[in-house]
């Protein structure tokens, strides 16, 4: 299993410097960041930043959107920065939540969602490309062949399905072992039905890890469940919950869930945080002692996992980063 850490747009750049140089150390392989640039400071600046402190670890945003940036600028963004990191560039992609929610605009289709991936992988390799009401073909001349690696965030089956076909990895934001094995099967079973070798495909579990007293543990990732039920909530929507091909245990916990206050994304003090009960936070995040952590980890691991992928938002982030490097990476380590 590999591991990860997300970091929002509020880390001031000296701890940003030194909290990647410390996750390096640890034996972290990723470094990823929320791409939502209203409600926080623009993360690839940061990206850049850190990436001339560190040697190994790869960027990126988890996740980006088809919405935000012209996907030309988005392209040649994304090319820029795996060029200047030597190769160490990753996209996350989804329909877009946050990033264009917190401005009244609504997420993007999947069609649209798909053809990006497609457009932006070809630009970054140097090929020319045409799309939607740009006139003019387009090729950057100074790309250099990079295939940008791109993982696909889903929940509902069409996303999975566009996740399975098009990414070369998934990313679940739910530390659910059950769940998580129920969703990986639908995206590998939609990239073999395409066709797609899926022995290298890629499963991320994103979610927030904490240790400690489990009620402290608890107290601090409350606000994780509810960042979920957004989404589940937009699946509740669109397919109901009556369908073999949606956990039930996913969408039952939102029964009782009154709203989502966008500014408040990803944040404790957001106020729609009451349906959330304890076994849910529990079982979403990864809480406890390191040996919690690594006896949960095993288990994501049985389900299909690669990497787990640390939503650093709690506090403690220095402890945690150096606890996984002294007991939980290595134990999970080949």
């Amino acid at each position: 299993m590999e591991f990860g850490i997300t970091f929002k747009g509020f880390v001031e750049p000296d701890r940003a410097r030194k909290l990647v140089v410390q996750a390096e150390e640890a034996g972290f392989r990723h470094c990823w960041f929320y791409d939502s640039h209203i409600l926080w400071r623009e993360s690839y600046p940061a990206m850049a930043m850190c990436m001339e402190h560190t040697r190994t670890l790869r960027f990126g945003p988890c996740v980006t959107n088809p919405n935000t940036r012209e996907w030309s600028a988005a392209a040649s963004l994304f090319g820029s920065l795996a060029h200047q990191s030597g190769g160490r560039f990753d996209i996350g992609v989804g329909r877009g939540d946050s990033a264009v929610r917190v401005m009244g605009r609504k997420p993007s289709t999947l069609a649209r969602m798909d053809e990006f991936i497609d457009v932006v992988r070809a630009l970054v390799r140097g090929e020319e490309q045409q799309y939607g009401d740009v006139p003019n073909p387009i090729q950057f001349p100074w790309a250099t062949g990079y295939e940008l690696p791109v993982w696909v965030a889903a929940y509902g089956p069409k996303a999975l399905d566009s996740a399975g076909r098009k990414g070369d990895g998934l990313i679940l934001q739910i530390a659910e072992p059950a769940i998580c094995r129920w969703l990986a099967s639908q995206a590998l079973e939609a990239g073999r039905n395409a066709g797609r070798d899926m022995s290298g495909y890629r499963i991320m579990s994103a979610a927030p890890a904490y240790l400690g007293d489990m009620a402290d543990c608890r107290e601090a990732t409350r606000w994780f469940p509810a960042m979920v039920g957004n989404h589940v909530a937009d699946i509740v929507e669109k397919y109901g919950t009556d369908r073999d091909d949606i956990p039930p245990s996913l969408t039952a916990y939102i029964k009782d869930r009154k709203g989502y206050d966008y500014s408040k994304h990803g944040q404790s003090d957001n106020p729609y945080l009451d349906f959330i009960t304890d076994e849910i936070i529990e079982g979403f995040a990864v809480l406890g002692t390191p040996e919690d952590h690594i006896a949960k980890l095993q288990t994501l691991a049985a389900a299909g996992i690669t990497q787990f992928n640390i939503y650093l938002d709690n506090g403690d982030e220095e402890n945690i980063i150096a606890e996984y490097g002294r007991t939980v990476i290595p134990a999970l380590s080949g």
